[in-house]
């Protein structure tokens, strides 16, 4: 009873403001351990990069059969992609295992190199020496029973990659984007989403949208020739990133533009070009650069594929300031030849794209920008350049492109890419 009473005199001389403080003071405790918990036991879990390399033995690209099996460059880059995929989903590292990406393949004595970079998310309570030493080993097991690729076990080296390097490594892989693929305005699509398209640019004289670009390294770019027809001098053109015109993400100034040789407007054959700007870009997860196909890769009729640009939504309207998109299917040459669609103006290094009820297709203000497809890792790869058309969106009148494939070799004349 007296100890009671002593407690509840003591309560009553306390202030009211004070018993609210009191209060709050104790919430705010709480929150902040609260807080420090749940930071060191599930948001420390940074990601850790992991560098390995091993070698595909007896493997060769480009169709080079007489010394191995011949890949083609994205197959092989696929192929070895999902190796590591299905060797950490299926082991007991799979919770902490995110994703890895093929950075370069090699060629190297009787076969090839593969350089691949591996993202893990571990508790920080695990010490790394461990972590590696269990990705090594389960990565080595994989391999010593693999029968998809023959892989030299002992070519397998395994090292750690500070976080900066890591993610400066990834970001800086081709055709990799961090928005997933949720389409259906250029004509009839719709708006694009932050991050979606990294490798889209818009090429401005004195400051007004002319044409689409794309991306394919941190100083080129790839185009239409026909945009140049009216200036021809890298004078008065820039080059802006993201996903709106003003304000841009990023800007540069364009220092060469090759146009290809032989095009001679108002023809549309060798409707094609490459651009060179200057400082380079940063690639971050706004700006990143496309994958080029071989010049031997095929994409069949009705795949599907996607175009994006800052042009008119309409025949005749306005080029826009937000970034748009649409999904279209590759058309064959069997059906856009027919008399009805373009007849015997497609010709060599040209290819059709949409549907030939009309809808979804490039406009005026997109020419130059990409047409681009994903393989099943969801890296990207351009195949079309925006070219030409008759009218937008107009029924048995799809889009017309330029094809990549085709000019494979001469792109890499003139950029080394």
């Amino acid at each position: 009873m007296y100890r009671s009473a002593k407690l509840s005199t003591k309560t009553r001389g306390l202030e009211p403001w004070m018993i609210v403080l009191i209060v709050i003071v104790g919430l705010l405790i709480t929150g902040l351990i609260i807080g420090l918990l749940v930071h060191f036991l599930v948001y420390d879990q940074k990601l850790d990069y992991y560098h390995g390399t091993f070698k595909i033995s007896n493997a060769q690209l480009d169709g080079n059969t007489e010394q191995g099996y011949a890949y083609h460059y994205k197959d092989l880059r696929e192929m070895s992609e999902i190796l590591v995929d299905e060797t950490f989903m299926d082991s007991i590292l799979n919770k902490h295992y995110i994703k890895n990406q093929v950075i370069k393949l090699t060629p190297d004595t009787d076969g090839m190199k593969v350089d691949v970079v591996i993202v893990f998310q571990f508790p920080f309570t695990e010490r790394r020496e461990t972590r590696e030493k269990k990705i090594h080993n389960i990565l080595h097991q994989k391999i010593r029973n693999t029968r998809a690729l023959k892989i030299n076990v002992s070519s397998l080296q395994l090292d750690a990659m500070s976080s900066t390097s890591g993610k400066l490594t990834v970001q800086s892989c081709c055709g990799k984007r961090v928005t997933p693929t949720i389409i259906n305005r250029i004509v009839g699509g719709e708006m694009a989403p932050k991050f979606a398209w990294p490798w889209q640019a818009s090429l401005q004289h004195n400051n007004i949208h002319q044409c689409g670009a794309t991306l394919i390294s941190n100083t080129w770019l790839v185009t239409a020739a026909h945009c140049f027809k009216n200036y021809p001098s890298p004078r008065g053109w820039t080059v802006s990133f993201g996903t709106t015109i003003e304000p841009p993400l990023m800007k540069r100034s364009i220092k060469r533009i090759i146009v290809h040789e032989r095009y001679r407007s108002p023809a549309r054959e060798y409707d094609i070009a490459v651009v060179q700007f200057s400082p380079k870009v940063t690639f971050t997860d706004d700006i990143r650069r496309i994958c080029l196909p071989d010049a031997s890769d095929y994409f069949p009729p009705t795949s599907t594929v996607y175009i994006t640009g800052f042009g008119a939504l309409s025949y005749g309207g306005p080029s826009q300031n937000d970034l748009q998109q649409a999904s279209v299917e590759i058309i064959s040459n069997e059906i856009c030849k027919q008399p009805h669609v373009y007849g015997k103006e497609i010709t060599f290094g040209m290819f059709c794209a949409g549907f030939l009820e009309g809808i979804y297709d490039a406009c005026r203000g997109d020419s130059g920008g990409p047409l681009v497809v994903k393989d099943s890792k969801d890296t990207w790869y351009l195949i079309g350049i925006v070219s030409w058309g008759d009218n937008c969106g107009r029924q048995n009148k799809p889009g017309v492109y330029t094809q990549i494939t085709y000019y494979r070799k001469w792109i890499t004349s003139k950029t080394g890419l």
